[in-house]
């Protein structure tokens, strides 16, 4: 029987659900920089969305890890096999280092290729911690969009576990998070 213990607490099921909707505007915003010319306020308000929903992301996902370490998981019913256990594991774990990873590297890119990060409706410009240096920009900005790419694949396998869970093996892995 399926009740409040076997679920998430409200805090990480609430960080969960608005941590993929951020993901799912930082790729939009990314992805539809493209509809407008280079140069214009609309490309930059895309590219500067893409990067503060990353940056929200990353807060939210520090925020996440704390929640994770006060409160146990909720245990699957029924158990799952090691062989689905370890590699669910896994998962989690790249699924986390890719919502603190991701961020950094994206603000790394953004000081490495000598530009400024304002704070949305403020005059207030966080300081670089690095400087401008080109050929490093280039390089960032180059694993952040390839492990972007790995990172969209990630999360697709994520939900089609999630999807394998409910409505093959049948346990409360998804409701547990709903």
């Amino acid at each position: 029987m399926f009740t409040r213990a076997n679920r998430y607490s409200r805090g990480l099921r609430a960080l969960h659900w608005l941590t993929a909707l951020l993901i799912l505007a930082a790729y939009l915003a990314i992805e539809q920089r493209g509809l407008f010319a280079r140069g214009t306020p609309a490309r930059t308000a895309m590219v500067q969305a893409h990067f503060w929903f990353g940056l929200c992301v990353f807060a939210f996902a520090l925020w996440r890890v704390t929640l994770r370490m006060r409160h146990r998981m909720p245990a699957v019913s029924p158990p799952l096999p090691v062989w689905q256990a370890v590699p669910a594991g896994l998962l989690h774990v790249a699924l986390y280092a890719f919502l603190l990873v991701m961020p950094v590297l994206g603000l790394l890119t953004v000081w490495a290729d000598g530009k400024a990060v304002q704070v949305p409706l403020t005059s207030f410009v966080l300081p670089a911690l690095i400087a401008p240096d080109t050929v490093l920009a280039g390089r960032l900005e180059d694993l952040h969009g390839g492990i972007g790419e790995c990172f969209y694949w990630v999360i697709g396998l994520h939900v089609l576990a999630a999807l394998y869970h409910h409505y093959v093996r049948r346990d409360d892995t998804l409701r547990r998070m709903l």
